[in-house]
């Protein structure tokens, strides 16, 4: 027996024993989402201006039901400056959860990430041509399709070098997405130092992740993908099961493994493209995000998926109010943030699961 495809045929109950009932892993979600709708309401209310939840609550309320207004200085920057903010970090961070929780099913390695295998590299490549390159070549349009079209040639080009005679091997997997990951980001900088160096200095701060350019006008796609997304991936709940109990078991409950693992590799660069192309290359919240769920709802994915968007939602908004605070009036990149986050959280993750 080839013993590298021993993640690949382990069934999820046995990799996973933290397993929940039904009732309990419902009720941790709702936790989850009412930590969700608190974290909105507090997080728009802190900045360099404090503005006190009730007001954040009263301007929110005037401007959907026309109900008493608050005074005007509350009011543009509740609703003109921070609540779009706060919500863009809540579509990001529950976006790259779905997408890593996807990959790691789909993979059937734990450790899979958007940034790990090079797919969030693959869409800022896709950004950073159509920014100082190509321009506005295909309408308004240009950057997201760039954007996908790089995350998903960096996907193919990982699934290529991870797979050998018996399929996807996990760690082999897991090698070819970091070297894509570095070849990709290489390819930027190349584009970034060849292009014009004024744009450059801006297109480097979004590189790093940032929802500083937050608008209204901006929530609508990356919104559409991330619910589209979420409702897509719930439907094929029941694949991404078979898929992270391996290969064998997936094609024994009828399964076609090549074509589900195709189409949700799709799935997830197009989510991750989207977010890329709105608030640039935030890593790690895919990896994290899983694994903390896992252990408050279980492994179905039925729970796990919802359970996922919302931790990666408040993980994203916490993040970017340290990323707006702790260097105030300065702004920290939240992809440092999440980085440094995410990359002691994997330190700390290989040496439990070794």
């Amino acid at each position: 027996m080839n013993t590298t495809r021993t993640t690949r045929t382990t069934p999820v109950t046995r990799a996973m024993p933290f397993m929940r009932t039904p009732r309990e892993a419902w009720r941790r979600i709702a936790i989850l989402a009412v930590l969700l709708a608190i974290s909105l309401v507090i997080a728009t209310g802190l900045g360099p201006v404090a503005v006190a939840p009730t007001m954040t609550v009263r301007v929110v309320l005037a401007h959907l039901f026309g109900t008493a207004a608050a005074p005007a200085m509350q009011d543009n920057i509740v609703w003109l400056i921070r609540l779009p903010r706060v919500l863009l970090a809540s579509v990001v961070g529950g976006s790259l959860a779905l997408a890593g929780t996807t990959l790691q099913a789909a993979t059937g390695n734990r450790l899979a990430d958007p940034h790990l295998l090079g797919v969030s590299s693959g869409a800022s490549v896709g950004a950073v041509a159509a920014t100082l390159w190509i321009g506005a070549a295909f309408g308004p349009l240009t950057l997201p399709m760039l954007a996908f079209a790089g995350a998903l040639a960096a996907t193919s080009l990982v699934v290529m070098l991870g797979a050998g005679r018996d399929g996807l091997d996990s760690q082999r997997l897991l090698l070819s997405g970091i070297a894509v990951s570095f070849v990709m980001m290489a390819c930027a900088n190349l584009l970034l130092y060849l292009g014009d160096q004024r744009a450059a200095t801006s297109v480097l701060f979004w590189m790093l992740g940032g929802l500083g350019l937050a608008r209204w006008d901006m929530l609508g796609i990356p919104a559409c993908f991330a619910s589209g997304g979420l409702l897509l991936l719930i439907a094929r709940r029941r694949e991404l099961n078979a898929l992270m109990s391996g290969d064998i078991v997936a094609t024994t409950l009828g399964v076609d493994v090549a074509r589900a693992r195709r189409e949700l590799f799709a799935v997830s660069s197009l989510m991750t493209a989207a977010m890329v192309a709105t608030s640039g290359a935030i890593g790690f919240i895919g990896l994290v995000a899983p694994h903390v769920c896992r252990r408050l709802v279980g492994a179905d994915h039925a729970r796990l998926l919802p359970a996922s968007a919302l931790f990666g939602s408040v993980l994203l908004i916490w993040a970017d109010v340290a990323a707006r605070t702790l260097v105030a009036p300065d702004e920290l990149p939240i992809g440092v943030l999440t980085a440094l986050l995410g990359g002691v959280f994997f330190v700390g993750l290989v040496r439990y699961r070794r």
